[in-house]
């Protein structure tokens, strides 16, 4: 059989200015865009101790996992280090609406987006002696 080996892809629609969100996209969580307005993220970049693992799930018709936002999808990004992007974040203006909270499998932070999504940030990580935090 068939089956699905990892995410080849996230689209999702502007509410207003495309470009305006693209860009916030670029300026405080480091998308590396391209001409044509999109990113191609490699694997091979990834350095992260678990070696790439990409999570899926279906939620619940009532969860409030996204909330704050009316969304019905929530995105995850693997980020390669999460006191760096939390300090640069907080430069750059934007507010950390939860986190950072240390779990099993890394650390976790969200951010809201300027059209209201909530955006999940992970630094995967192994949980180890060397990676434990209270």
């Amino acid at each position: 059989m068939a089956r699905i080996t990892g995410i080849g892809g996230v689209f999702f629609k502007s509410k207003r200015d495309h470009k305006a969100l693209a860009a916030w996209y670029k300026e405080n969580l480091g998308m590396p865009l391209e001409a044509w307005g999109g990113a191609g993220l490699e694997w091979s970049e990834d350095k992260a101790e678990d070696k790439g693992a990409t999570a899926w799930h279906v939620a619940e018709p009532g969860t409030k996992w996204f909330s704050p936002s009316e969304s019905s999808f929530m995105i995850n990004y693997r980020i390669d280090n999460m006191d760096e992007m939390i300090a640069q974040l907080k430069k750059g203006g934007v507010e950390i609406f939860k986190g950072p909270e240390y779990h099993e499998n890394g650390s976790f932070a969200w951010v809201i987006d300027p059209e209201g999504n909530k955006v999940e940030l992970w630094e995967p990580k192994i949980w180890d002696e060397k990676n434990k935090r209270a």
